[in-house]
């Protein structure tokens, strides 16, 4: 009896383990690791114009950020990095913020109430938040001037958070 609900139980979590992965979902170590060269991407700017990562940013520090409008915590938090874009903007940092999935009126209506200055780029498709692993909104990684990520932020950043991580690159 002992054995066959043990059996059972690791029956069941391997169909939940099956489930959780045909749903989607990641672990978290599945995503970007700390440490490596961040994945080349080229996506379109709010404005239309081609943004090539990291050609474009050569010799910055650049904060690559997912999110959408629907995301709950992506407003307070694409707020509260605002102002700390605009302290250390002059010192190399870059905001990349990739809304997925999401149409560009939308992405544009959103950020222009919150009044953000930084890059807005379009993952129409995903591909980007993919390839990065993202599992969920928003998460930020954190790229030094040689393009290696040193900084994986899941979830809602204060401004505080965000700048620590942020200040000793640049």
């Amino acid at each position: 009896m002992i054995k066959r609900l043990i059996l059972s139980g690791h029956h069941a979590l391997r169909l939940l383990l099956l489930a959780s992965l045909a749903a989607g979902c990641e672990d978290p170590l599945s995503s970007m690791p700390i440490g490596v060269p961040a994945k080349a991407f080229v996506l379109n700017h709010l404005d239309g114009h081609a943004v090539r990562f990291p050609e474009d940013y050569r010799d910055q520090v650049v904060a690559i950020r997912f999110w959408a409008d629907w995301c709950p915590y992506c407003k307070n938090e694409m707020a509260a990095l605002e102002p700390v874009y605009r302290q250390y903007q002059d010192q190399g940092l870059f905001i990349l913020a990739v809304n997925v999935m999401q149409s560009p009126a939308t992405a544009r209506a959103f950020t222009e109430r919150l009044g953000i200055s930084y890059d807005v780029l379009l993952d129409s498709q995903g591909d980007v938040m993919r390839r990065y692993g993202v599992m969920g909104l928003p998460m930020t990684f954190i790229v030094d001037r040689q393009g290696i990520v040193r900084a994986r932020i899941i979830g809602e950043a204060t401004a505080e958070i965000f700048a620590q991580a942020v200040r000793p690159l640049l």
